[in-house]
């Protein structure tokens, strides 16, 4: 039996920069608009989804797969995009990226079926999702030390103005040019960030040595593992979990090739994932918390849009300045975060602290909404989380990258970029389902106490007044929920975290 051939090194060392390249920031700028680009579009199938129905002819059913098949994609192509970028160079495979994705987002559109439609968007998720990972990669490899955490703060704006961002810009093209548009909006950005890319990155070589040592078990085993349990978690609030064979055989399947797959990538020599990196508490604690923080961003922006749709029938556009003021302080509130943090004498563990409570106090503020609540109302539950995100954010991003060497940085990226992504679908799963219990509790008491007190049951509207008041019931619950979480988060900060230092340059 052959020996193994000698582990290979997994990105070209890079000398230590002197001060800032502005090639490299313009690159990386490019990145960070094609990532956001990616995060808008990823909104559009859940916003659009009724008149993409509509004019393709497509089922409920149906159209639940176009979201569950973006979304399992996206998050697969997270655990191996790194791999591709250090061997293809990052430059190469976020212009073959940028160029795929802003293809498939001109044909989608133009499918003739539900079927073309379906494998079109698939390869767009899986486009979509190799991107943020290479915005974490240039930001840790090309940036100088002292300003390393702004780069990291642009990062942590695809996890705060993103997912804020994305609802407005597609409820406004659905609503003024019709849903073609929501996806070729994003061609002039594409094109910008694909100049951008190709004039700052650097021209680094092929490195297509590194096949000598591909992980292909790993790809056979992780790609369908990742693949099934997205499919598993989007897809079991519809068919109510595991009453629904089809959920048991995804989510059971799935689980048992990824316990393979880690398996697989401990032995390996030249893995996706480097598993001895979790010996690191800080990257550890920082990839548990991360789906703790990220079900409860996602949770302060489903809550209220939820409940202004539901109850006061708002459509997304008039729901869009909810988000708006959330999304667009976050340009600011970010470098402010990055700022306070590159303090030496600052502890980013209590700036994180602080983060969780402010989200928590935003949660319970709006747990005590009531069935007349518009959006005004939300006003100060908003705003409270302007500070409130990027300080959840970016200090767990600096916990998960600090202290690391440099050539374990795309590792840190494939485990970070990959939580990132399951976690966000698994909150989502969750809060669908926590959602539908208490949503059936609280109208099983209602009926009961309409039934104790028949002369209530005559009033006109009384369905759409009980539905309202359950709605409205069900999102204080959420809310409630939500703040819990966010504050059991808060002891784990000072139990396992250790302190660290913003990145300083070698004397």
């Amino acid at each position: 039996m052959r020996p193994p051939a000698p582990a290979l090194p997994t990105a070209i060392p890079v000398p230590a920069a002197a001060g800032l390249d502005r090639r490299v920031l313009v690159g990386l700028c490019g990145i960070l608009l094609a990532v956001l680009v990616s995060g808008f579009n990823e909104t559009i199938t859940k916003v659009a989804l009724a008149d993409i129905r509509g004019a393709m002819g497509i089922s409920v059913d149906d159209g639940s797969w176009v979201v569950a098949l973006y979304s399992a994609m996206s998050v697969s192509a997270m655990a191996f995009a790194p791999w591709c970028a250090a061997t293809f160079s990052l430059r190469r495979f976020a212009l073959a990226m940028i160029a795929g994705f802003m293809l498939l987002g001109v044909l989608c559109p133009l499918a003739p079926n539900l079927q073309v439609f379906l494998v079109l968007r698939a390869l767009q998720g899986l486009c979509g999702g190799a991107l943020p990972p290479l915005l974490m990669s240039v930001a840790l490899r090309f940036l100088p030390p002292g300003i390393k955490l702004y780069g990291l703060a642009g990062y942590a704006l695809t996890a705060t103005f993103g997912p804020s961002m994305g609802t407005p810009l597609a409820a406004f093209w659905v609503e003024q040019a019709g849903w073609h548009w929501a996806f070729w909006q994003v061609v002039p950005y594409c094109l910008a960030a694909m100049a951008m890319v190709a004039w700052g990155l650097p021209r680094d070589p092929l490195r297509l040595e590194r096949f000598a040592q591909f992980d292909g078990v790993g790809l056979l085993l992780g790609l369908p593992a990742l693949v099934l349990l997205v499919l598993g978690l989007v897809q079991g609030p519809r068919l109510n979990w595991f009453d629904a064979p089809v959920i048991t055989l995804m989510l059971g399947g799935g689980g048992g090739l990824l316990v393979l797959f880690m398996v697989n990538e401990w032995f390996h020599p030249l893995p996706f994932f480097k598993l001895q990196l979790l010996a690191h508490r800080n990257l550890s604690y920082s990839l548990v918390t991360l789906g703790g923080v990220l079900f409860v961003l996602l949770a302060v922006i489903s809550i209220p849009s939820g409940f202004l749709a539901g109850v006061q029938g708002y459509r997304p556009q008039q729901t869009a300045p909810l988000l708006l003021w959330v999304a667009v302080p976050q340009v600011v509130a970010l470098p402010l975060v990055a700022a306070l943090l590159n303090l030496r004498a600052v502890d980013c563990r209590w700036v994180l602290a602080l983060g969780l409570a402010l989200l928590a106090l935003a949660c319970w503020l709006g747990a005590r909404l009531e069935v007349a609540w518009v959006r005004d109302n939300f006003l100060w539950v908003q705003l409270l989380q302007v500070f409130a995100q990027p300080m959840a954010v970016l200090p767990l991003l600096m916990l998960a990258t600090g202290g690391l060497a440099p050539q374990d940085g795309p590792f840190a990226s494939a485990w970070f970029n990959t939580v990132k992504g399951f976690a966000a679908v698994l909150a989502g799963g969750l809060l669908e389902a926590i959602a539908q219990g208490r949503r059936h509790v609280h109208s099983t008491a209602l009926v009961e106490r309409l039934g104790e007190q028949p002369w209530l049951a005559d009033g006109p509207q009384l369905e759409g007044r009980l539905q309202a008041q359950v709605q409205a019931l069900t999102s204080a619950d959420l809310y409630l929920v939500v703040a819990a979480v966010a504050l059991a988060l808060i002891p784990l900060i000072a139990w396992m975290p250790t302190r660290i230092h913003p990145p300083r340059a070698v004397a």
